[in-house]
């Protein structure tokens, strides 16, 4: 029987970092300006999906863009700066834990995405998302792109602003519930936040309580609360 073949990049087929190669193809024919899209939380226990779109000027591209996992919080936060100022267009949505709840985790991704698209100021022609979705209702024509935030400047972009906006608001986190420890692991399921979780139980709109350990059929002795 014969099998298909993956779509999925080989280790040989990444660049050594995300290039521009393929907004420059778009715009070429015709589809500028191109949007990179990527979110940052669909792991954590706790905490939102944030998604973001950017649109990146071809004659002010950022030095050392890469996917946001392969870089440090200094060089996110430094190039974080260096997007909002050089981009043509950023923008960034977000969904709760109680939306996440309401609905499932891949779904709230692409609904992040949709809205942070939407809210660009300038309207792309084309889209460049990261994953195996395209998120449906965009306002444009659009791609998937496997691991495009090892791809893709746009989308490395995207995921980095997509980060750091996540980042700081679990610090934000961190202050309302400093027992939980936010500031370390970002809502992660990390051994000190399942301990925290025992002690003190989860907190209303910002856990997760679909879940595990925090779903209702999980086992887990968790109590809730809010703040």
């Amino acid at each position: 029987m014969a099998r298909s073949r993956s779509d999925s990049p080989t280790l040989f087929d990444l660049p050594v970092r995300p290039d521009f190669q393929m907004e420059a193809g778009l715009m070429r024919d015709g589809l500028a300006p191109v949007a990179g899209l990527d979110e940052a939380g669909r792991g954590p226990l706790a905490g939102p999906v944030v998604a973001a779109a950017v649109i990146l000027n071809q004659d002010r591209l950022p030095e050392g863009l890469d996917d946001s996992k392969r870089l440090n919080a200094q060089a996110r936060d430094r190039l974080f700066d260096v997007i909002l100022e050089t981009a043509i267009s950023v923008s960034v949505a977000s969904l709760s834990a109680t939306s996440i709840d309401a609905s499932d985790i891949l779904r709230a991704s692409l609904e992040a995405m949709r809205r942070a698209t939407l809210g660009l100021c300038t309207a792309p022609l084309f889209a460049l998302a990261d994953g195996r979705d395209v998120p449906p209702g965009l306002p444009c024509q659009a791609r998937a792109v496997i691991k495009g935030d090892q791809r893709s400047q746009s989308i490395a972009a995207a995921s980095i602003i997509a980060k750091v906006t996540r980042d700081r608001m679990m610090g934000r986190a961190a202050e309302l519930a400093p027992y939980h420890g936010f500031e370390a692991h970002m809502g992660y399921g990390t051994k000190r936040h399942r301990t925290a979780l025992t002690e003190h139980g989860a907190i209303v709109r910002l856990h997760r309580m679909s879940f595990a350990p925090l779903r209702v059929d999980a086992p887990a002795d968790a109590e809730t609360q809010d703040v």
